[in-house]
């Protein structure tokens, strides 16, 4: 009797993403077959659950992915979940918990930074200068410039405790290597990096 075994999908299943723009008190989230989903932060509850899965549509396969769940008090919710490709098989066997089919689904390094930034109540006061330039690859234009000079002023802080107010620019250069690190890959944190430097040069 023959067998017969698939060895290797010839197309890795890959589901569309969303794109996020973060404001301040903004979530925008564009979705792959286009429009925008907009939603107020204000009042807004955020909850992470793990152990969700998502179909995996070509093999039948159920997937498990992290869930960001925002619900508001007038009964909306927006479900935003890590990519189902990434996450491992759940056996069929065991009840699991389904995300909504709408869920927009979200690059994990995307889906970190904003469930950190919701579920940290939104406060940029919080963020050490790595939090800021995650943060700073999902923000607007505009507000990643307010994150700039909030990374400017976390970068002076550190220059001035470690080595006095006439050290010379290494420092600061130093402490902002998280935000440059991230400017390479994105627009938004390039943004973001001009502003600090920016603001820093003029504080100093």
């Amino acid at each position: 009797m023959g067998r017969t075994a698939l060895y290797r999908d010839t197309v890795p299943y890959r589901p569309a993403r969303a794109a996020v723009q973060l404001d301040l008190d903004v979530l925008v989230l564009l979705m792959p077959g286009g429009g925008a989903r907009r939603h107020s932060l204000d009042g807004v509850s955020a909850t992470i659950s793990d152990g969700f899965v998502a179909r995996h549509e070509p093999r039948r396969q159920r997937r498990f992915v992290r869930m960001l769940l925002l619900e508001r008090a007038d009964g909306q919710r927006e479900a935003v979940i890590t990519p189902p490709d990434q996450g491992a098989v759940a056996p069929t066997a065991v009840r699991v918990p389904e995300a909504p089919a709408g869920a927009a689904i979200l690059d994990a390094r995307a889906w970190e930074a904003l469930a950190e930034w919701l579920l940290g109540g939104g406060r940029l006061a919080a963020c050490s200068i790595a939090d800021l330039a995650r943060l700073a690859c999902i923000a607007t234009p505009q507000f990643a410039v307010l994150i700039g000079e909030v990374a400017a002023q976390r970068a002076l802080e550190l220059a001035w405790f470690a080595g006095g107010p006439l050290r010379g620019g290494s420092d600061l250069e130093t402490a902002l290597v998280p935000l440059v690190v991230a400017a390479k890959d994105s627009p938004a944190a390039a943004e973001a990096l001009v502003s600090a430097l920016a603001h820093a040069a003029g504080r100093r």
